[in-house]
C-alpha cells in the first residue's frame, strides 16, 4: 500500500518539539504567547496521558501544585493549574480543601485540559528521523501520521531551525526478568500497567511487589487496603537497605532549584558520576505520608492481637525468576547484607522497578556525525539544555528530561519543568520573554560560584512571523 505524503510548508519553522509529555507541554504552553515563534509539537500517542497505570485513587503528586506547567516561570499564564480550576468552577472547593499537593489524577486531568485547548500540538504524529540539511541550514524532520488504529496514514517532512526533544522515560524491567514479563499467561508486569491488571492481581492468592520506591509503596498500600484482614498474603521487597523516606526537608529540597542545577552542571564529569547514585534518596525514596499510611494500615490490622499476613523485606535483590507449573511464579532472592539466598513462590508480581531515560540514539542517528559526547559516549549538554554539536550546525537541539548525567537530580522533577522551558525559550529567541531569578536557594553550593552564562544565540534574528494556526 502506498502511503500518501502530507504537504508541509517549505519555509522552516522556528521550533519543532518531539514528544508531548509534561516537559514539552510546559514548553508549548510558555511558547504560546510568543507570537513571533512558529512552533509545532509532534506526539505519536493519540492523546496526552500521564502514567495512566499509576493513577491510583488518593495517590498525590510529590511536588506542590505551584509546580504546574507554567507558574514558576509565569504566574499570569492562562495555562496554570489555577486557571484550569477556574474553568471548572472549582477554585473555591480547592481553596477550602487546603491541599498543597494535588492528586495524580487531577494533575493528569489538568495536563489533558491544556493539551486539548493549546494550539500547535499534533498527536498521532510519529517522528521517524531527524537530519541536518547543510545546504539550507535547517533540520529536516520526517514523520508519519497515524490513523485511529495506530497504522501509517500519511508521510510528512517539516523543516525547522530548532528542535526540542521531550521523549520522556520508559518503564524499566531488568533483563533477567524480561522473559517473565513477556511470557503469556503469567501475571508479571511493570507497575506502569498496574491499574490495567489490578483486578487480576487482587484475585491472585499471593502477590509480590518488587521495588522500594514511591510506586512500589503506592501499589503495596493499594493492595493492602483491598485484601482481607489476616489473609493479605503480600510480599514487598526492594534492593535499598530500608524502606526509606524521600528527602523532604526545606533545605534538602533546594537540590531541586536552578541554583543547584547550575552548580551540578559545572562540576567535573567524574564528580557528577559519583554524586548521582549517592543522591538516590533525593528522588527515589518514598513520601513520608505514604510510609505513614502503610504503617497505619498495618497497625489497624493488628488491633485484634494478630499480625497481618505480609512480609516487608528491604535489602533484597531478585536474581532471577521463572514459572512453576502453569500459574505459579518462583523468584530467586538474595539478601545483600546477609549474603543469604532463598526462593519465593507467588501468584502475581508487580515490578515497581522504575523508569529509565529513553535512549536518544535512534532519534538522533541522522545527527550522529555532529554530536559531541562525553567519556561514557552520552551526548553532552550545555547549561541551557542544548546538545553540543559541531560548529557547522547553526541550529540548536534542546533536550528535556534526559540530562541526569549533566544536570543532576532535578532533571525529571516537575518543579523545574517551567524554569527549564523558560530557559530554553530565552536561549532560543535570543531575548528574555521570561525573566528568571538570579538566585533561588538559601544554600550556597560550593566555595567558587560559577558566573552566570550569557547564552549563545545562534538563531535570534531568524525568527519568522507566524503564518499558521496559533
Amino acid at each position: 500500500m502506498t502511503i500518501p505524503p502530507l504537504h508541509e510548508p517549505e519555509s522552516p519553522r522556528d521550533l519543532v518539539g518531539i514528544g508531548i509529555g509534561p516537559c514539552n507541554l510546559s514548553l508549548a504552553a510558555l511558547a504560546h504567547p510568543l507570537a513571533e515563534l512558529d512552533a509545532v509539537f509532534y506526539e505519536q500517542r493519540p492523546a496526552f496521558d500521564w502514567h495512566p497505570g499509576l493513577l491510583i485513587e488518593g495517590a498525590t503528586v510529590q511536588v506542590p501544585f505551584l509546580a504546574d506547567l507554567v507558574t514558576l516561570a509565569d504566574p499570569t499564564s492562562p495555562w496554570s493549574f489555577l486557571s484550569y480550576l477556574r474553568t471548572r468552577e472549582r477554585l473555591f472547593p480547592f481553596y477550602f480543601a487546603e491541599r498543597f499537593h494535588i492528586q495524580r489524577a487531577e494533575y493528569d486531568a489538568y495536563c489533558r485540559w491544556v493539551s486539548q485547548n493549546l494550539p500547535g500540538l499534533r498527536f498521532r504524529h510519529q517522528v521517524d528521523a531527524v537530519r541536518w540539511n547543510s545546504e539550507r541550514d535547517v533540520f529536516e524532520v520526517d514523520f508519519t501520521q497515524l490513523d485511529a488504529d495506530g497504522e501509517a496514514e500519511s508521510l510528512g517532512r517539516t523543516y525547522t531551525r530548532n528542535i526540542v526533544l521531550g521523549v520522556g522515560t520508559a518503564p524499566y524491567v531488568p533483563d533477567h526478568l524480561r522473559p517473565l514479563v513477556e511470557a503469556s499467561g503469567v501475571p508479571v508486569f511493570h507497575a506502569a500497567d498496574y491499574l490495567d491488571h489490578r483486578a487480576a492481581v487482587l484475585a491472585a492468592e499471593h502477590v509480590t511487589v518488587v521495588g522500594s520506591g514511591q510506586s512500589g509503596a503506592e501499589v503495596f498500600l493499594d493492595l493492602l487496603r483491598h485484601r482481607p484482614a489476616g489473609r493479605e498474603k503480600l510480599h514487598w521487597i526492594g534492593r535499598t537497605e530500608a524502606f526509606a523516606p524521600m528527602e523532604y526537608s526545606k533545605l534538602g529540597l533546594e537540590h531541586f532549584t536552578p541554583d543547584y542545577t547550575r552548580y551540578f552542571h559545572a562540576l567535573a564529569e567524574p564528580v557528577r558520576e559519583r554524586l548521582i547514585p549517592a543522591q538516590w534518596q533525593l528522588h527515589k525514596g518514598i513520601d513520608a505520608g505514604t510510609l505513614a499510611a502503610v504503617h497505619d494500615e498495618l497497625y489497624r490490622r493488628s488491633l485484634d492481637g494478630g499480625w497481618p499476613d505480609v512480609v516487608l523485606t528491604p535489602g533484597v535483590q531478585v536474581r532471577t525468576g521463572g514459572r512453576i507449573a502453569t500459574t505459579k511464579i518462583e523468584l530467586h532472592l538474595e539478601h545483600l547484607q546477609q549474603g543469604s539466598r532463598t526462593r519465593l513462590t507467588t501468584d502475581a508480581v508487580v515490578l515497581a522497578t522504575g523508569y529509565h531515560e529513553r535512549p536518544l540514539d535512534r532519534m538522533l542517528a541522522g545527527l550522529d556525525p555532529y554530536l559531541r559526547r562525553d567519556s561514557s559516549e552520552r551526548p553532552r549538554l550545555e547549561e541551557e539544555f542544548r546538545l553540543v554539536l559541531d560548529p557547522s550546525v547553526t541550529g540548536s537541539v534542546y533536550v528535556q528530561n534526559a540530562g541526569l548525567h549533566t544536570h543532576g537530580v532535578g532533571t525529571p522533577d516537575l518543579g523545574l519543568a517551567a524554569w527549564r522551558s523558560a530557559t530554553i525559550l530565552n536561549s532560543l529567541t535570543g531575548k528574555e520573554p521570561y525573566p528568571l531569578p538570579a538566585r533561588t536557594a538559601f544554600t550556597t553550593f560550593g566555595l567558587q560560584q560559577p558566573q552566570p552564562r550569557i547564552p549563545q544565540v545562534r538563531q535570534a534574528k531568524r525568527l519568522t512571523p507566524l503564518v499558521e494556526d496559533r
